[in-house]
């Protein structure tokens, strides 16, 4: 209970530092592409964690890993790809969105975690399809302007948040075989390959922008990939997934302070509807149930 209630404690701190990230990301973009701050902050997120490794290896501070070292390197590099797809996906949606709005929508995870449960052969819960339904129409009065479209940065963030979805779910099945520094340190460096490829084929980076890219890239890079995610994936050893999910859906609402405080951004009172019915899908979603199958 105690390590519960300690995982409980990283994940709600590993969403505050991803609300702000989604400022650092969108204030990034005005120096460099979303391709090219990708691929920096996954290798600061990879190379941060190399001396964390050495430092638990050498005092044998990590935990003994039940699975074997493929296991290591096939959950780092499937959690390393599903990585760069959602994170793709969001970045250059915050081209066209705000960060508020985008980490709403990337929220919707957080119902499509126990929604893909359910296509894996676990027993649905009533509340559970309630809760799709609020997610939906939250989906509307955030996503749909005036002449019932929905921006490409809406639909970008919508295939974010199903990629997300996936993440969790693959980290909560090698999370509990594997190290867990080590998983997140692996995957950050298959994202980044996979980023810097992309975007030298896409875009074309500037050691200068770059450079002058310094403070939302650190920030992005050590606290966001480095930091937060592996506390992401050590609570995860301890909290279950639909609980985990909800605690770190929180970022949303740090990102809307943040994005407010730091960017001076504003909802319209449609969108901050929708923002109050996602978080209620978001809780209603993650209710326990009343017996152990449901």
């Amino acid at each position: 209970m105690k390590l519960q209630r300690i995982s409980n404690g990283l994940l709600i701190l590993a969403a505050m530092i991803w609300g702000a990230a989604f400022v650092a990301q969108s204030a990034g973009m005005d120096y460099v592409g979303p391709l090219t701050f990708l691929a920096c902050r996954s290798v600061l997120g990879s190379a941060v964690l190399l001396p964390v490794i050495a430092v638990l290896s050498r005092r044998a501070l990590a935990a003994p890993p039940t699975g074997s070292r493929r296991d290591l390197w096939l959950g780092g590099s499937l959690c390393g790809v599903i990585l760069f797809i959602s994170a793709t996906l969001q970045q250059v949606g915050l081209l066209y969105t705000t960060a508020g709005k985008s980490a709403f929508v990337t929220a919707l995870y957080v119902v499509l975690v126990p929604l893909c449960s359910v296509l894996l052969g676990r027993r649905f819960r009533v509340t559970l399809w309630i809760s799709a339904v609020i997610a939906a129409a939250a989906l509307y009065l955030l996503c749909l302007d005036e002449s019932l479209t929905v921006g490409p940065g809406e639909l970008l963030t919508l295939a974010c948040a199903l990629c997300f979805a996936i993440h969790i779910l693959v980290i909560d099945h090698f999370s509990s075989r594997v190290d867990g520094v080590k998983l997140s340190c692996i995957q950050f460096a298959v994202c980044a390959v996979l980023a810097w490829v992309a975007a030298f084929l896409w875009e074309s980076p500037s050691l200068n922008a770059i450079v002058q890219c310094w403070l939302p890239i650190g920030y992005a890079g050590i606290l966001s990939s480095g930091v937060a995610f592996t506390l992401q994936i050590v609570a995860q050893k301890y909290t279950k997934p639909a609980v985990a999910s909800l605690l770190m859906s929180l970022e949303s609402f740090f990102a809307v302070l943040f994005g407010a405080v730091l960017l001076q951004e504003r909802l319209s009172l449609r969108e901050y509807a929708g923002c109050i019915l996602m978080f209620g899908a978001i809780v209603l979603a993650q209710l326990p149930a009343r017996n152990k199958q449901a």
